[in-house]
Order: C-alpha cells, then structure tokens, then sequence
C-alpha cells in the first residue's frame, strides 16, 4: 500500500480537529473513522472505535501516536483452534 505524500500531513477526520483543543470531550467518545491517524493530542484519553459490529475500547498512549484508529479495534474474532479429543480412528 503506498503512504500519503509527506506534504499533505497525516488524514484527521474534521469532528477529531474540533475536538483537539478539548481534551476532556473526546473522552469515551464513539470514533467510527477508523483511518484517521491518531495525534499526540489525544494521549491519556479513552475513546469507542467502531469495528462494524460494537465499539471497543482504547486508551490512548504515547506508543500508539502516529498509528490509525482502526488498528486497534479489531474487526475479525479470534478462534482458537480446536484440540484433538482423542476421537482418532484405531488403526486397522
């Protein structure tokens, strides 16, 4: 996949750069724009990303600036795989 130019900046959706300046009303705020990237103003608040289904919840630290949104809430389930039961045929 190639990256955005350099020259336009990282994608923020437009509510996410109103809510910039205050911190405290992006706290626990449902966020369905997934490519938007995150940006160091949001570090130490908890946001509801949406994974087509339900929004999980995400701290916001300082490792996970630069990243997008949608990285962080996962959209598939994870299944373990299935342990043998001892339900093997005898051999003949």
């Amino acid at each position: 996949m190639s990256r955005r130019s350099i020259w336009k900046g990282s994608f923020v959706d437009a509510f996410l750069l109103r809510l910039k300046e205050n911190k405290d009303q992006l706290a626990n705020k449902k966020i369905w724009s997934r490519r938007s990237t995150i940006l160091p103003e949001f570090v130490g608040t908890a946001v509801r990303i949406y994974n087509g289904k339900s929004f999980v919840r995400c701290k916001i630290t300082e490792s996970k600036v630069g990243h997008k949104f949608g990285e962080f809430a996962f959209t598939r389930k994870r299944r373990p795989h299935k342990l043998d039961s001892g339900s093997k045929k005898k051999g003949r």
